[in-house]
């Protein structure tokens, strides 16, 4: 194992070389434009895959490519091997507004001990971690403790179209006994994380109906209900003062926190004075009774998205207008029901309209919460791991984001997920001037060598 280190130490400047060819592929998943990108960074990154040693190959789909890259079976093996999957994503976010990049989005600037680029950290540098950790075990001819597959999509920014039909379709050839994902990310490089839940999801657009057309306040106001003014006295009573939502059954399946994971919480680096001058608010607010690193990762809710009605330019238009329109999102957390939450918000909304008005419910996507639990062997391998590379005590967290795709591997392929994000909170995923601490992708190829070790221990227990 220490020659496998040894080559990642001694390699890094050659790592962080490939990293900026990587980055330099515009692979914009969301514009048109930029499909022969994507097509050609798929191909770089199976020909790299190659280079290292894995069997590899372009899978087309409906949409962009997927790459699958495999390690060969090994002469010395006998019985069964744990398999692992590993996931990431080639496709980035589209890169405007372009005048706030300090530097070109795809011409890599390295600056200090960051990489600065679209798609450094989210996603091309953490997946690039765990190939190379792989290529460490390679070159140095150290038998690798298990198989490994390498799912690496080009749809994830434009919500994984065609994965969910990749699975079914390769079933067989992609079944493992684990997913790792490093598409999430640590509170600071001495609290690396392994992200334990996410919050799913599920998406409105309520729309309040009032008169044919709009109409002159001035002769008609004071004898029809405005839209506006219904809508917003509805959406009123959706939410208590003690910032609990107040909706009937809502909170009835929501599991709660335990004492071990209250205390893991305390331990992550949180300042309340620091984190309010970040969002630029005078005071925080959420439900009580409740810490915000606890109301933003571990507590459901119910949020406007946006809400529209009547004019909106310059001066005034002395309306009533026709109708009203607000998007609204519920982040759920586990026991949630998407469906059975949905059916509670569209009844307790009709119930709140006036007759004076037509309501209308749409319903958007959605995704089922996700949880594995700290206490699972495979969890420990992975803070085991963690804890090797880092050299210091890892942190149990929960991602107030939603993933549909953690889901989608636990249905299709039975496989719990291990989220082990490399990116730091300050990288900018989805801005401008998106960056990846180098010091944090060396370690996460050490994160990556010692994880094969331990993932291959506890699968075979």
């Amino acid at each position: 194992m220490q020659q496998v280190i040894e080559y990642l130490k001694q390699n890094q400047s050659r790592f962080v070389e490939e990293l900026c060819q990587y980055v330099r592929f515009a692979s914009v998943s969301a514009q048109p434009r930029h499909h022969s990108d994507l097509q050609r960074c798929a191909q770089w990154l199976v020909k790299h895959c190659r280079a290292i040693g894995l069997d590899a190959r372009v899978c087309p789909t409906a949409g962009h490519p997927i790459v699958l890259a495999k390690t060969r079976p090994s002469r010395k093996a006998s019985g069964h091997r744990p398999r692992i999957l590993v996931y990431g994503h080639y496709d980035v976010q589209p890169p405007e507004p372009f005048d706030l990049w300090e530097s070109p989005p795809f011409e890599p600037r390295i600056q200090g001990r960051s990489l600065f680029a679209r798609g450094a950290s989210d996603n091309k540098g953490q997946n690039l971690a765990h190939l190379k950790a792989v290529e460490a075990y390679l070159s140095t001819g150290t038998d690798l403790p298990c198989d490994l597959v390498f799912v690496i999509e080009g749809e994830e920014e434009v919500g994984s179209k065609s994965l969910g039909a990749f699975l079914k379709t390769h079933r067989k050839e992609l079944a493992c006994d684990a997913v790792v994902i490093s598409d999430t990310g640590m509170p600071t490089p001495k609290h690396p994380a392994l992200t334990y839940a996410l919050r799913g999801i599920a998406a409105f657009e309520v729309i309040v109906h009032g008169p044919s057309r709009d109409l002159h306040s001035g002769i008609f106001g004071g004898t029809v209900d405005n839209p506006a003014m219904a809508l917003c006295q509805l959406i009123g009573k959706l939410r208590d003062r003690n910032g609990r939502v107040a909706i009937p059954g809502f909170y009835d399946d929501v599991k709660p926190l335990s004492a071990f994971e209250r205390k893991q919480f305390k331990r992550l680096p949180f300042q309340e004075s620091e984190y309010r001058r970040f969002l630029g608010v005078p005071k925080l607010f959420g439900e009580k009774g409740f810490t915000p690193i606890e109301q933003r990762s571990a507590r459901p809710t119910l949020e406007i998205n946006g809400l529209t009605s009547g004019y909106q330019g310059e001066g005034s238009k002395t309306i009533v207008p026709s109708w009203a329109r607000v998007k609204l999102t519920a982040r759920l957390v586990p026991d949630q029901d998407p469906k059975k939450v949905v059916k509670l918000v569209r009844e307790h909304i009709r119930k709140l309209c006036p007759p004076s008005a037509r309501l209308e419910i749409k319903c958007g996507h959605g995704a089922e919460p996700y949880i594995v639990s700290p206490d699972s062997p495979q969890a420990q391998a992975a803070l085991n791991a963690l804890r090797r590379s880092f050299d210091c005590e890892p942190v149990l967290i929960r991602e107030g984001g939603s993933i549909p795709i953690v889901n989608e591997f636990k249905k299709i392929l039975r496989a719990d997920a291990l989220m082990l994000g490399l990116a730091l909170p300050d990288d900018n995923a989805h801005s401008p001037n998106e960056k990846f601490d180098l010091g944090c992708f060396a370690k996460g190829q050490a994160m990556s060598a010692y994880l094969w070790q331990e993932l291959a221990t506890a699968c075979s227990r």
